[in-house]
């Protein structure tokens, strides 16, 4: 049978994707079709592939938000695997990669299928991230903060958010327990890393903490959490705790009934604050990670 790849451009096609994305990721938040334009660059690379005019499976290659990585996603739907499809997209995905000039790449993996197939080309593990799963019930409405703080939705304070970059984003970025440091612009920041609904705590003015939702398109009832993040010189003053709580509240008033959120090994303190929450854990995703060309 022939495969056939072929770049993503139109609405359906972005459909399609999508399609294939949650077909081998049940379960998980994607994106929407606007999200992955809107999020999209010239440096990205989306493609399908086919088999004899059926849809078979799809690819992403993109830099990632560390320097000089790059992030590759072959998928192939489940009937046409074991048939080369996987080989060819990563081949490609990679090779767009390397004309970027990126020196390695990384990839997540959550079977034991895809580790072997990962390990085949020579990618090892450099990370993990382990979901963990709450349901939303009655929220009771959140406490108080500390003295002076208050909590707002960054929609009610245009501005706000990109202007807190410089003093609280760049903070909160180097403090994430990846397994490299990320690298995110100021333009990226504004773009992609403010969720909506995104609560805020501001004290004299400044952001000191956050913490978002991001409402699943596919699935009305649920919502992964985006950044939650608190300013050094304001952590251990339960404010992480009171932004969680916010979205809890908001999710139970707009009718929702689980959220769910994604943290790494090393980030200790947030586990702890969501298993204090009620969260329950998932599944894992493990990361690998090889040098290019491949």
């Amino acid at each position: 049978m022939a495969l056939t790849l072929r770049p993503v451009e139109s609405d359906a096609d972005y459909e399609d994707w999508r399609q294939v994305r949650m077909a081998v990721h049940p379960g998980e938040r994607c994106d929407s079709a606007e999200e992955l334009r809107r999020a999209a660059t010239p440096a990205w690379l989306l493609l399908l592939a086919c088999r004899d005019g059926l849809l078979a499976g799809s690819g992403l290659a993109r830099p990632s938000d560390t320097a000089g990585v790059g992030f590759v996603a072959p998928r192939v739907l489940p009937v046409f695997r074991r048939a080369g499809a996987g080989t060819v997209l990563l081949r490609v995905l990679t090779g767009h990669l390397s004309g970027l000039g990126l020196t390695a790449v990384r990839a997540s993996v959550g079977d034991r299928g895809s580790l072997a197939f990962a390990g085949r080309f020579g990618f090892t593990e450099t990370d993990r991230q382990i979901e963990q799963v709450r349901p939303v019930g009655a929220e009771p409405v959140p406490g108080r903060p500390p003295a002076g703080v208050q909590i707002v939705l960054a929609a009610d304070r245009p501005g706000l958010w990109s202007a807190c970059y410089e003093r609280f984003g760049r903070q909160v970025l180097a403090d994430l327990a990846t397994q490299a440091p990320v690298q995110v612009s100021h333009e990226d920041w504004d773009a992609h890393w403010a969720s909506e609904p995104m609560f805020l705590a501001v004290h004299d003015g400044e952001v000191i903490g956050c913490a978002g939702l991001d409402p699943d398109p596919d699935r009305p009832t649920h919502a992964e959490h985006g950044l939650t993040a608190v300013r050094r010189d304001w952590r251990g003053q339960g404010i992480a705790t009171c932004l969680k709580r916010h979205t809890l509240h908001w999710a139970a008033v707009h009718g929702l009934t689980e959220v769910s959120t994604w943290t790494q090994p090393g980030n200790h303190a947030m586990r702890r604050l969501n298993e204090a929450l009620g969260y329950t854990y998932g599944k894992q995703s493990i990361t690998v990670t090889r040098p290019l060309p491949l």
